[in-house]
């Protein structure tokens, strides 16, 4: 599970929208972009619906997906949520963004309609895929997607919707990311896909693709 790398499609092109460093707007680093970030509340990654509401849309262009954690704004996500004074996931129309810690008291609030999960399962307001995928989480400190995906009954034989499920439960705020790292094989090698570290509502997780 991961984000989607989305950019409007313009007459067959792919384009970012930012501005230029020398742009009063521009974040130039992750410390300006979280400094941001607390200053107005939360912010979505990506560009949409309302015109320059977005970490895209305050950045350069050109130094995305470059690698550099030290100007690349998608390495920046990762830092924002393994720092974690920050809340990153995809909070804002199933798509990933921020939330500060001041404003996150304020989306759950709202988001769970003053539920915790238990009050939710049990008022029948939860899905038994939700309830699968909390159930599980409560019982580890950490665990790669694949194992959750098994242990709370998805895959070929079992249940569907699994990235759909994580991302519902972002949404409701029961669940945010706390880390992207790297899996590696017996060797230490690193190997394809990413941890994911997801807090639920009472402990950190680790959720990989």
């Amino acid at each position: 599970m991961g984000d989607n790398k989305t950019m409007p499609n313009e007459n067959g092109t792919w384009v970012m929208y930012g501005v230029e460093w020398d742009d009063p707007e521009c974040l130039h680093t992750v410390d300006e972009a979280i400094e941001y970030i607390n200053e107005i509340g939360f912010l979505p990654l990506f560009k949409n619906e309302i015109p320059g509401f977005s970490l895209e849309e305050r950045t350069v262009p050109e130094y995305w997906w470059s690698g550099n954690p030290t100007l690349d704004p998608w390495e920046w996500r990762e830092i924002i949520a393994r720092r974690g004074s920050v809340a990153y996931g995809k909070f804002f129309n199933k798509k990933a963004g921020f939330i500060s810690k001041e404003w996150f008291p304020y989306f759950a609030n709202y988001r769970r309609d003053g539920y915790d999960f238990d009050a939710l399962w049990d008022d029948e307001k939860a899905s038994r895929r939700q309830k699968k995928i909390m159930d599980v989480l409560e019982t580890c400190d950490e665990i790669y997607s694949n194992e959750l995906k098994q242990k709370a009954g998805f895959g070929k034989d079992g249940e569907k919707g699994f990235d759909g499920t994580i991302t519902d439960l972002q949404m409701m705020t029961y669940l945010t990311v706390r880390d992207f790292r790297q899996r590696k094989n017996k060797k230490a090698k690193p190997m394809a896909g990413q941890l994911l570290y997801i807090l639920s509502l009472k402990t950190s997780m680790v959720v990989t693709m």
